[in-house]
């Protein structure tokens, strides 16, 4: 059997920030800037709190069977809470969107080399 690997995106919005936990999160902002957004196993956060509120983890899982990229959807909210909650941030209207690779269609270079390789 092959492994799996799963991107898995939970998005958020800030919720009944404090005025420092906003100054807090303003000065950590470029070390979270969505131009540096990676898929990463203990996933990786970014926000632009000064356009809007809203924030996003993402998170690169794995499993053997389709059915894996539920339970591994679980993790990664569930980690997203853990960690916004660790931090004493508030949070609100949580979604998961999850992608196994293996069935993700071919982009045109691909099509073209597994062209090349028929």
């Amino acid at each position: 059997m092959s492994i799996r690997t799963f991107r898995i995106t939970v998005r958020g919005v800030f919720a009944d920030l404090s005025t420092d936990q906003r100054a807090e999160l303003l000065a950590r902002a470029p070390e979270h800037d969505v131009l540096h957004a990676a898929f990463t196993p203990d996933g990786h956060l970014s926000y632009d709190l000064a356009a809007r509120p809203a924030f996003t983890f993402r998170f690169l899982a794995s499993g053997e069977a389709e059915e894996d990229i539920l339970a591994a959807t679980e993790r990664a909210e569930d980690a997203a809470k853990t960690w916004m909650t660790e931090r004493g941030y508030g949070y609100k209207n949580l979604r998961c969107n999850a992608e196994d690779l293996s069935q993700a269609p071919l982009g045109k270079r691909q099509r073209r080399a597994a062209a090349r390789n028929a």
